[in-house]
C-alpha cells in the first residue's frame, strides 16, 4: 500500500498531494475516470458511492452520494475543464451543502516504471478554507480511499 504525502504551505490555500500505485498509468487513469470503477473506490470504507451524473468531457458535469450505513448521503459534484488525459484532470469539485467551499483541482499521471505516481493540486479560495478542509478529516478519507484503489488495481491487474 502507498503512502500519500501531502503538503499544505503556510500562508497559502494550496494542498499538494503525491501518491504512487502499483499499476500503469493508464490504468490509474482509468479508475479515475470509469464512473463504475470511480463509485468502486471513491471514500472511505463504511460509505458506499453512487455516480449521479458522469460526462467526461470539457464542461461536463459529474455527480456523485456517498451514503453512510443508515442513508445518510453527502452530495458532491463539479465540472471538468479541458479533456481528461493521463496528462491531466482538471475539475472543480464541491461539497453541495458547502457551496462557497469550491475547489479546483489537477491531477496528472507520471509513469516511473510501470508503476504511477499520482499528483494532486487542490486550490481554494482562502488558507482557511483550506485549513479548515484539513482539519475536517479529509486526509483520513482520502487515504481509506487510496487504500480501495490500491486493492481495485490490483484486481484489475490481475483480471
Amino acid at each position: 500500500m502507498g503512502v500519500t504525502e501531502i503538503t499544505a504551505e503556510p500562508g497559502q490555500p494550496t494542498i499538494a498531494m503525491t501518491r504512487e500505485f502499483d499499476a500503469p498509468p493508464e490504468l490509474v487513469f482509468r479508475a479515475y475516470t470509469d464512473p463504475d470503477l470511480v463509485a468502486r473506490w471513491m471514500g472511505p470504507r463504511r460509505l458506499t458511492t453512487e455516480i449521479v451524473e458522469w460526462d467526461l468531457r470539457h464542461g461536463g458535469r459529474w455527480r456523485y452520494l456517498s451514503r453512510e450505513a443508515d442513508g445518510t448521503a453527502y452530495g458532491f459534484r463539479g465540472v471538468f475543464h479541458g479533456t481528461p488525459s493521463p496528462a491531466g484532470i482538471v475539475q472543480t469539485w464541491e461539497l453541495e451543502p458547502v457551496p462557497e467551499g469550491v475547489q479546483l483541482q489537477k491531477c496528472w499521471f507520471e509513469d516511473i516504471g510501470g508503476r504511477t505516481r499520482l499528483h494532486a493540486e487542490v486550490t481554494l479560495f482562502s488558507v482557511e478554507m483550506r485549513d479548515g478542509l484539513m482539519a475536517s478529516g479529509m486526509e483520513g478519507g482520502m487515504n481509506e480511499g487510496y487504500a480501495r484503489l490500491d486493492e481495485l488495481l490490483a484486481g484489475l491487474s490481475a483480471g
